[in-house]
């Protein structure tokens, strides 16, 4: 199943979503008013429209999300991959990398992640 696209405010309301689930609907409209400036109605709104796309669920009050952190950060990941570096992961770290010397412990995780995900 691929991954809903989620916009830049949503993303913003599921990161809130992640850190409190489950969450009743007027504990998330109190933290979307803190956090995001938004009123009750834009918070519902949005509950609403991630509803229907699969994101999350409100049932009984109660709003939780049905695709996860780590599922929007890989398909966002490779998205930007795809459109911006054709599709090259090196292209990608190289740019992120920026010129810029990696640290040791920086270096070693990188590798560890390349020998994880290598195919053999």
């Amino acid at each position: 199943m691929d991954t809903p696209k989620i916009f830049e405010s949503e993303f913003r309301f599921c990161q809130i979503l992640w850190d409190h689930e489950p969450v009743s609907s007027t504990e998330l409209v109190r933290l979307c008013r803190e956090r995001l400036g938004w009123k009750k109605s834009t918070t519902y709104t949005v509950i609403k429209r991630l509803s229907e796309r699969g994101v999350v669920r409100l049932e009984n009050a109660v709003v939780t999300a049905l695709v996860s952190r780590r599922q929007v950060q890989h398909s966002e990941s490779r998205e930007l991959v795809d459109r911006a570096f054709g599709g090259s992961l090196p292209q990608f770290i190289a740019a992120f990398a920026g010129g810029r010397p990696l640290n040791r412990e920086e270096a070693e995780e990188i590798r560890r992640l390349i020998d994880q995900y290598e195919e053999v």
